[in-house]
């Protein structure tokens, strides 16, 4: 039946794993979890203890593989015909999460099934805001948003897809740092015929990064972004970060953009930092990165 697969790095996965093993044992199915640790420094002691649990498991990276990778080796382990991928930062918001699932699955209506994720109500700190508004605003999305572009408006961190699909198409192991590795998993998939069905099956979202971390992780996902951009154009059309690039550079002011943001990076991220951050801002500080990027390439290419 099915096997969930959460990948783990830096955080204590063991209450989400003991209520998934909880719900799982409630509905009387057939399944395991297994959990794979990439390579972290903390919290190894606490999620060793998931393999007190019954047909669950948890296990180690020598080194760190990157999420999408290793994803894929767990996926390699399954035995159950269905999977379950879920971030460990996440937890189901109602007890009938694996139900709900198990339901969609007998159906015939989960090859591709997307869940959804949402947050706590109560504003976070300032230094956490950032992350709590862009993850309101741009992931929380209500299902009528979703299905309007239902690959584009999904995620890996909730999702039941089946396994043979998986197999053959699975994350692209060639992507080892952080971000956009699920917009190239779900633009294949679409490519290939598989349309993201969407339910009301949320998980809170529960690790929110400081502001700080926050931009310096986005900078690390646009480096990636450059890469994928570099070696398979095709997917990265759905970025709007790539329209809006290919749009500036193609008037002739990309360099312009990529110059501006480098003397005003520390104004942007002021505002992002703030007790009222701009998901505008927040664009824009994405774009002039990304043009910065691309500027410093074609300058050492020259």
């Amino acid at each position: 039946m099915l096997s969930i697969l959460i990948p783990i790095y830096n955080y204590n996965a063991f209450p989400l794993v003991q209520e998934l093993h909880k719900q799982c044992v409630k509905c009387n199915i057939d399944f395991e979890i297994l959990c794979q640790d990439d390579c972290s420094s903390e919290y190894v002691n606490e999620n060793q203890t998931i393999n007190t649990l019954e047909k669950c498991t948890f296990s180690r990276n020598k080194t760190n593989l990157g999420r999408g990778h290793n994803i894929n080796t767990l996926a390699n382990q399954a035995a159950k015909d269905y999977l379950l991928l879920v971030d460990c930062d996440t937890f189901p918001k109602n007890r009938l999460y694996i139900q709900n699932y198990v339901d969609c699955i007998q159906k015939g209506n989960a090859t591709v099934l997307y869940g959804g994720i949402i947050y706590e109500s109560q504003k976070p700190s300032t230094e956490k805001l950032l992350r709590w508004v862009y993850g309101n605003k741009r992931e929380a999305l209500s299902i009528e948003l979703r299905i309007k572009n239902p690959n584009r408006n999904a995620l890996t961190s909730n999702l039941v897809i089946k396994k043979e699909i998986f197999t053959k198409h699975p994350f692209d192991s060639t992507i080892t740092k952080y971000g956009y590795e699920d917009l190239c998993f779900l633009v294949e998939l679409e490519s290939n015929g598989f349309v993201v069905n969407h339910i009301e099956n949320p998980t809170y979202h529960l690790n929110l990064e400081s502001s700080e971390l926050f931009l310096k992780k986005t900078k690390t996902a646009l480096e990636n972004l450059a890469f994928i951009f570099e070696t398979k154009k095709r997917i990265t059309t759905e970025s709007k970060i790539i329209t809006a690039y290919t749009l500036l550079k193609k008037i002739g002011i990309s360099r312009l953009v990529a110059r501006t943001f480098k003397k005003g990076e520390n104004v942007l991220k002021n505002n992002l930092i703030s007790k009222k951050p701009s998901l505008f801002v927040f664009d824009l500080y994405k774009l002039g990165y990304f043009c910065q990027l691309q500027n410093k390439k074609s300058i050492l290419t020259r």
